[in-house]
């Protein structure tokens, strides 16, 4: 019986292009090298001495450098094509995480960082292109949930390793890393992928869901990005004001948060390829999942406002782990879908920004919730933003209805 489940499970790995599984090798190495990101504000708040003011400044020149990067990466994918973006921004941003440790006033970390991540997240829109390039359209939802495996496993390695380099050798440690793994990361892809001219998969021919040529005249695809932009808004609390929320209202320690973080993972790892899978097999509407997503995550923020039981914690991580399942994977497909030929980056790099801007936006309007009418209201308020994301997800489903039927 377990050998024929886990047989199964295997099954939803065949049928990969040689390219996606050195880029999924890649994306685990650069991943679990990005030790910087868990630690940034602790490192600035508690090494530098900087006031939780700064922090929260130096974090939105992440969110505003992390959205140019993802608009420059894939304006250029178009122009020069994806392989030499993801070139340039891997192995430039390494040499730049060697020279940031260097960098400890305030006005030279919001530069530095605005610049870093302008130069990092370059590499986002490209890399989505890539996967468009070096996969059938049948595997193109499955090649990014691979992708987003390896990202998983590398958040999930990157925070525990992160943390022994500190204790061992101070965070100049933890950026001479950073620096080195990008550069690795992108030595292996150079070496081992060649660069793809031109790509059958996509041709307008095998794409069949080409709608129109300029991105700013497609309405459903902005109508999309806001219920992106909720999804993320809704997902970036796990990060920011949820393990605040931990600690104050159940005493839970860092360590016990961290557990409720890995059962997310460990959930997203066994869970989300066979899922996809069979949801692609069914033929459902990306947006539906996108949207059902959504609704998931919608719930899992109006669960938290029971705030006397700490069992509710699990249950609500269950609802997040399967919204983001549903949402993320099937919301890069549909994206790449909407874009006609030659216009992939740009589409890409427009998609990329709505979650940059919802981690600028999850971040601050949480906290400024939470400081001014308590968690309460901030899950209220969370959960009410998700119900809005369904609605304008399930009107995004009725303009495709009609562009089919045109």
């Amino acid at each position: 019986m377990i050998k024929k489940a886990f047989q199964k499970y295997i099954n939803n790995f065949r049928g990969f292009s040689r390219e996606i599984w050195i880029l999924t090798i890649v994306t685990f190495i650069n991943r679990a090298g990005t030790m910087v990101l868990p630690f940034l504000s602790k490192y600035l708040k508690e090494d530098l001495g900087f006031s939780y003011s700064q922090v929260g400044w130096i974090m939105v020149s992440f969110g505003c450098g992390s959205m140019l990067g993802a608009w420059l990466g894939g304006k250029l994918a178009d122009k020069i094509g994806f392989y030499k973006v993801m070139i340039f921004s891997l192995f430039t941003s390494g040499l730049m995480f060697f020279g940031l440790q260097k960098i400890t006033s305030f006005e030279g970390l919001i530069v530095a960082i605005f610049l870093i991540m302008a130069v990092a997240d370059m590499f986002r829109p490209a890399m989505f292109v890539s996967l468009a390039a070096y996969s059938k359209p049948e595997n193109r939802t499955r090649s990014l949930t691979l992708v987003r495996l390896a990202i998983n496993l590398g958040f999930a390695a990157g925070p525990a390793l992160g943390g022994l380099i500190i204790m061992s050798s101070g965070y100049s440690g933890l950026f001479w890393v950073d620096g080195i793994t990008c550069i690795t990361a992108i030595l292996v892809f150079w070496i081992l992928v060649k660069e793809k001219k031109k790509s059958a998969y996509l041709d307008k021919e095998n794409s069949g869901e080409i709608l129109t040529n300029s991105v700013f005249k497609d309405t459903p695809f902005w109508l999309f990005l806001i219920t992106c932009l909720i999804t993320g808004i809704m997902f970036f609390q796990l990060f920011t004001t949820i393990p605040l929320y931990h600690g104050e209202q159940f005493n839970l320690s860092e360590f016990q948060t961290g557990l409720l973080l890995t059962f997310n993972g460990v959930l997203v790892f066994f869970l989300e390829m066979p899922l996809v899978n069979y949801i692609e097999k069914k033929k459902i509407s990306a947006v539906k999942i996108v949207t059902y997503g959504c609704l998931a995550m919608s719930l899992s923020m109006f669960l938290l406002l029971v705030n006397f039981w700490a069992g509710i914690l699990i249950i609500m991580m269950v609802f997040m782990t399967f919204g983001e399942m549903f949402a993320f994977p099937f919301a890069n497909s549909f994206a790449i879908s909407r874009a006609p030929k030659g216009h992939e980056g740009r589409y890409m790099a427009i998609f990329a920004m709505s979650y940059s801007l919802a981690h600028i936006l999850s971040a601050k309007t949480g906290m400024e919730i939470i400081e001014r009418f308590g968690y309460q209201t901030n899950w209220i308020f969370m959960g009410s933003l998700g119900l809005i994301g369904v609605s304008v997800g399930f009107l995004v489903l009725k303009f495709i209805k009609k562009e089919s039927k045109i």
